[in-house]
């Protein structure tokens, strides 16, 4: 039985989707252990970040598909990014 195409997204969505799967997820999950290691101990968060940034990525993947706008999920994803990598800006470049 086909699928309902109001279910079904254009073409533009999906590539927005996928996009924002990959590598916004990806953003957000790296930019996410970099907030964690302006607070905690530098060593600790690389060795836990092999295991969690993959289960984040992952969660952050499914969350992307279940959007029902890819510029909605690329632009949380983008301001997700910049807020969690604003303290480590911040202590890197002004002070």
């Amino acid at each position: 039985m086909p699928a309902n195409k109001k279910y079904l997204s254009s073409p533009g969505q999906r590539v927005l989707k996928v996009t924002a799967a990959l590598f916004g997820g990806y953003l957000v999950s790296l930019s996410f252990h970099q907030l964690l290691m302006t607070f905690l101990d530098k060593k600790t968060v690389v060795i836990t970040s092999f295991f969690s940034m993959y289960i984040l990525w992952a969660i952050l993947m499914i969350l992307a598909f279940l959007a029902k706008n890819g510029w909605k999920i690329w632009a949380t994803y983008i301001l997700l990014s910049l807020l969690f990598c604003a303290p480590w800006i911040y202590e890197a470049y002004i002070k």
